[in-house]
């Protein structure tokens, strides 16, 4: 389990994140339009996942916000935001703001992406959903960078994110 905190109160992550260098495990994600998208449809394109329990959440909304933004100054780029949310939710929200750089991924068919990711948090009141997260990928999938954020409230290192597309 990954250790991470809520407010300051202890809470857990299935485990820690896949280790950089490696494949990322495929998934199996519904889009907004409620197709199925696995890892194979990103192939060729450097992915960036922003992922999080609920787009519903001000920090949540902000990392939309803020991948949106960042998505016009990137190159083969894909940037997917992943949560529980319904796509109907997070289609909603993209709609309500004017978010269109980026694609929105619901895990609300089975979960198997917070499992196999390791993001699922398994106690503490938001267990079930997906844990504050941030994984790079180049263009065959493989793991160029990755942060679980500590405190749950906090929003990810966007700088970061964004330099190991650069590397």
């Amino acid at each position: 389990m990954a250790t991470l905190s809520l407010k300051g109160n202890t809470i857990h992550s299935k485990g820690e994140l896949p280790k950089i260098g490696t494949q990322a495990p495929d998934f199996e994600l519904a889009a907004a339009d409620l197709s199925d998208k696995t890892l194979n449809d990103y192939k060729g394109f450097r992915v960036i996942m922003n992922i999080f329990h609920s787009i519903d959440t001000g920090t949540c909304a902000a990392s939309v916000r803020q991948f949106n933004k960042e998505a016009s100054k990137l190159n083969n780029t894909k940037i997917l935001c992943i949560s529980k949310d319904l796509p109907f939710a997070m289609a909603r929200f993209c709609g309500a703001e004017g978010i269109d750089n980026v694609e929105t991924l619901s895990d609300f068919r089975n979960g198997n992406f917070g499992e196999s990711y390791n993001l699922t948090y398994v106690d503490g009141p938001i267990r079930g959903l997906l844990a504050r997260s941030i994984i790079i990928l180049d263009e065959n999938g493989k793991i160029l960078h990755t942060e679980q954020v500590q405190e749950v409230v906090e929003e990810p290192n966007y700088k970061a994110a964004l330099a190991a597309l650069q590397a």
